[in-house]
């Protein structure tokens, strides 16, 4: 049996959407908020839904994705190891040598300029090919 096609014909960004009404309570909130942070970081980023239903935010690659789980929002950054964190945000995923991630709970506040700078960070080494920053200046 064919299943319905009704979701093919949505869009990532219509079916981000819905995740986030279907949340309807402070993780909807946050899944928005960080959602809004992304688009104004960067306004020509690309939403995608993969992976049985993941928003995914990506520009040149993969920038990050965005999971609700019951205590938390996560949002991945697919070459956050990459990235230069002076605020700190990255909370999870520490372990790894590519990823690393922002686990926010509920009442939490993010520094959203640093989160941009983070996202934007992510589109410029997407953007320029390199997986690795450069050694220098690095001890």
């Amino acid at each position: 049996m064919k299943k319905s096609g009704a979701s093919k014909a949505q869009s990532a960004s219509e079916l981000i959407s819905k995740r986030i009404a279907e949340l309807g309570d402070w993780r909807g909130e946050t899944l928005s908020r960080m959602r809004k942070l992304i688009k104004q970081a960067d306004p020509d980023v690309v939403e995608e839904w993969k992976w049985m239903g993941t928003p995914i935010w990506s520009h040149d690659g993969i920038i990050c994705t965005g999971e609700s789980y019951k205590t938390v929002v996560k949002h991945t950054f697919a070459k956050g190891a990459s990235l230069k964190d002076p605020a700190r945000l990255f909370n999870s995923s520490l372990e790894g040598n590519v990823r690393r991630a922002i686990d926010i709970h509920e009442g939490e506040e993010v520094d959203e300029s640093a989160f941009k700078a983070l996202v934007r960070q992510a589109v410029a080494l997407n953007s320029s090919g390199k997986s690795k920053p450069s050694k220098k200046g690095k001890s």
